[in-house]
């Protein structure tokens, strides 16, 4: 996937939903484990030197896999390359959950599956499509994978 550096750099600046300094170690063998400040910025996972303003390198939380490796130590591995794990070291067990959750609920699968849970939450309640009113229930996107999909039809009958 190609990204414009620019505009990572200036998305490594925003609010983040997490930053602290962690022990990081790299996928590769040999790597070593160094202090990094990690940034938790939407679905990227910025890491800089400590004493440097733009990041050294960017995670994209897509299709990968967060795990807890011991108390204190989680890892991040992509399905293409799960024999590649990016392992992180936090100062204390808490902070290491705190971490994993926030880096499961950053990606774009997840927030896609919760919209459709809520969706269909609200269309059992109430009967209608909560997306409808904006133009966009028919978007591929916003489908449950299954086949059940919302329709005008299925909507107004219920």
């Amino acid at each position: 996937m190609r990204f414009n550096e620019k505009e990572l750099v200036s998305l490594s600046r925003q609010p983040s939903e997490r930053a602290a300094e962690l022990g990081m170690k790299g996928p590769k063998k040999g790597d070593v484990v160094k202090k990094r400040l990690v940034k938790l910025v939407v679905n990227f996972l910025f890491y800089f030197r400590i004493d440097e303003e733009e990041p050294i390198g960017a995670l994209l939380l897509e299709q990968c896999r967060v795990e807890r490796e011991s108390g204190q130590v989680f890892s991040i591995a992509f399905l293409d390359e799960t024999e590649k794990k990016y392992m992180f070291e936090c100062d204390y067990e808490e902070q290491c959950g705190e971490w994993i959750d926030a880096i499961i609920k950053a990606s774009y699968e997840f927030m896609r599956k919760n919209l459709i849970f809520y969706r269909t939450e609200i269309h059992r309640l109430t009967g209608q499509d909560p997306l409808e009113q904006y133009g966009i229930s028919d978007e591929t996107r916003f489908q449950v994978n299954s086949g059940l999909q919302l329709t005008s039809k299925e909507t107004s009958s219920m």
